[in-house]
């Protein structure tokens, strides 16, 4: 009974239902889907896998358009993997890196270009997907997912030593930090982005003519550059969790 009673007073203040603003959801049964940030993830995948197609689907010995920038993104993230990770064991993450960052690019640029707000829901409005925490959050549960497979992968249960090392009170710090590397990853990328298109959509209602020009343009910049760091971070987590296989490697020659 005492547990019951718990639970009714727990109910009478609905904490997890806190929102801001309006939110277009989709229902499925019990389940509620965030339906504005899935229409325009998949806007960008398919964009994505649009101008993957275009560029791929006639390949020439020199390269030209769409081919070319595709070859130069490939090679910087190819080189932005190596850094992190290692000339070794790169490869293998090269698509994952990559992935991280297009969409993360493509999609903190469609909010700054696409005119989102023509589009009318039923209830709130589209934005970048990357505006919304349930997408950070979950690039960064992905991104916590790969540094755990690359740790086991390459040591096995060896790699909870880590978590003892250099001694072994330093287990619950370990610890923490495997908890505050993907909030910290998911907190700076949302706050960014969603700070950008705050003040640009204010300033557009204040001084809609010349002014929010420069503010967007600044915002373009600061877009690709949170997603450099996103993906240059969750490389060096995968290349830390595998950093004393490095060493061992070295070692042996």
């Amino acid at each position: 009974m005492e547990t019951l009673l718990s639970l009714n007073v727990f109910n009478a203040f609905p904490l997890a239902e806190l929102e801001v603003g309006k939110h277009f959801y989709w229902q499925l049964g019990n389940l509620k889907l965030h339906g504005q940030v899935f229409l325009t993830s998949w806007f960008v995948i398919g964009l994505l896998v649009l101008v993957t197609f275009l560029a791929s689907r006639n390949v020439q010995r020199v390269p030209s358009g769409l081919q070319n920038l595709m070859e130069y993104g490939l090679e910087f993230i190819r080189d932005l993997a190596k850094n992190q990770i290692g000339e070794k064991e790169y490869r293998p993450w090269v698509p994952f890196v990559g992935t991280l960052f297009l969409f993360i690019f493509v999609s903190n640029w469609s909010g700054a270009l696409v005119p989102w707000k023509l589009f009318k829901l039923p209830e709130g409005e589209l934005g970048a997907p990357t505006a919304d925490i349930n997408t950070t959050v979950a690039l960064a549960l992905l991104t916590s997912l790969a540094y755990f497979y690359a740790g086991f992968s390459r040591k096995g249960l060896g790699y909870f030593g880590n978590y003892v090392q250099p001694v072994p009170f330093m287990l619950p710090f370990k610890i923490i930090e495997d908890f505050t590397k993907p909030l910290s990853l998911s907190f700076r990328l949302f706050g960014n982005i969603l700070a950008d298109e705050l003040v640009v959509g204010v300033l557009v209602l204040l001084v809609p003519l010349f002014v929010p020009l420069p503010v967007m343009a600044l915002g373009l910049f600061t877009s690709a550059i949170q997603a450099l760091i996103f993906a240059t971070l969750a490389a060096a987590y995968i290349g830390e969790a595998m950093e004393d296989h490095h060493g061992e490697g070295h070692e042996e020659h």
